[in-house]
């Protein structure tokens, strides 16, 4: 049963103002977000963003992000510390829920990054731990892109394709405003004319991180990876790597990079069975 709302408190799609103040809450709790992230997806989906408010100011909030009704993910869930710990946030949460539920297809995976100690409480509302996606911080190191093509190079539709095989629903328009900031990186490797692998690197409030970074092979990851770096070289870097993904842990080992976060990837729903395998890099613990 969904919790309810104390008088005066109510549930509403954010402004524009809310999802900045959002915005700066992530980076409170050093979630370290991309400049760009939440900006890009509030674009795309704006009616994803959820705020709940007392007495019209914005106390908590989060997004439930709809691709097209084919896939949903939930993220960005924060209470402000001054209304922690009275039931809003279980309120809060259960609401997006059964909003973001009714946002996608009943037969749709809706997915979601949480933090490890909120795990038990997702599972009683009726996801499942898929596996654990793990943060890796390093400095980039010196060198050079070893010749990586920007993304552009293959045209917008071959790299919806290649991404596609990745993910759980289509989301060119989602992937379009991910890589048109001029500061964001993007890179493919190409063989015998076809993607083997992209990888996409952007600013974030401190240093840039990598996501997404897709690979056919462990060699075709590393590359991508290392010369995505060189070209923000002596800066900190972040990547998100899937623990089912054993070569992509020997490559940040390899790079030097320390274990600093780690979130629990959980579906409610159909699970996706995404080829981790082949995700060295995940696009966002907020989006998916």
């Amino acid at each position: 049963m969904t919790p309810s709302l104390p008088p005066g408190h109510e549930f509403g799609t954010m402004t524009d103002t809310e999802v900045r103040e959002l915005v700066g809450w992530a980076a409170a709790e050093s979630w370290n977000p991309g400049r760009h992230d939440v900006a890009v997806a509030h674009r795309v989906d704006p009616e994803a963003f959820i705020a709940l408010r007392r007495g019209g100011r914005m106390i908590g909030g989060g997004s439930v992000f709809s691709y097209d009704g084919a896939f949903g993910f939930m993220g960005l869930f924060i209470m402000h510390p001054d209304h922690r710990g009275h039931g809003l946030g279980a309120a809060l949460w259960h609401h997006r829920l059964a909003l973001m539920r009714a946002r996608v297809r009943p037969d749709a995976a809706v997915g979601m990054d949480g933090v490890f100690r909120m795990a038990p409480f997702y599972a009683r509302g009726g996801f499942v731990l898929a596996y654990r996606d793990l943060r890796f911080d390093g400095i980039a190191p010196e060198g050079d892109d070893d010749g990586l093509l920007p993304a552009e190079a293959v045209g917008f539709d071959a790299l919806v394709r290649y991404d596609r095989r990745h993910v759980a629903a289509p989301r060119p328009a989602f992937l379009r405003g991910w890589i048109a900031p001029d500061d964001v990186h993007a890179a493919v490797v190409v063989e015998s004319d076809q993607v083997v692998g992209m990888a996409v690197l952007r600013p974030c409030r401190d240093g840039h991180r990598f996501g997404p970074v897709h690979a056919d092979r462990p060699d075709v990851a590393e590359r991508l990876i290392r010369g995505l770096m060189s070209r923000v070289a002596g800066q900190s870097v972040q990547i998100d790597v899937p623990e089912p993904n054993a070569a992509g842990l020997d490559i940040v080992a390899r790079l030097g990079m320390t274990e600093s976060f780690g979130c629990a990837r959980m579906y409610h729903g159909p699970d996706p069975q995404l080829p981790v395998d082949r995700i060295y890099g995940v696009t966002s613990f907020e989006f998916g």
